[in-house]
């Protein structure tokens, strides 16, 4: 994980960890165990989506250190289910910002398995937040 990201609860509760963020990228990554299977033996969607999700907005939000990354909230998030995935795994989501002006941005992301095979793909809509 980036030592100088705040991450919050969330993150260390499904798992996940920022492995790359760079202007207008962001790659997430999580080894999926147990606790992310559905009762169908597969990752539950919704772990996916949290992948998509965070990639994409952290993907909008990249400013270089000393300075804090903005902050987004999600307006829309879109996703497909291409192929499952199951514990053992190592799921790698890797984002790009792909357009957007000063108050939102768009981003895409591609979910892939440790051996490149993808898993899902996404689109999210998203707002930066006012800065204190």
């Amino acid at each position: 994980m980036l030592a100088h990201v705040h991450h919050g609860p969330f993150a260390t509760l499904v798992g996940y960890e920022l492995t790359a963020w760079h202007t207008d990228e962001a790659t997430v990554a999580l080894s999926v165990t147990d606790r992310h299977i559905n009762r169908s033996g597969v990752v539950h969607g919704g772990v996916i989506a949290t992948l998509i999700d965070t990639a994409c907005g952290f993907a909008g939000c990249y400013r270089p250190p000393p300075q804090e990354g903005r902050r987004a909230m999600t307006l829309a998030l879109t996703t497909q289910f291409i192929a499952p995935a199951v514990a053992g795994m190592r799921i790698t989501a890797h984002a790009r910002r792909t357009g957007g002006g000063r108050q939102i941005f768009f981003a895409s992301c591609e979910v892939r398995d440790q051996d490149g095979r993808l898993i899902a793909s996404g689109e999210g809509t998203f707002r930066y937040r006012r800065e204190a």
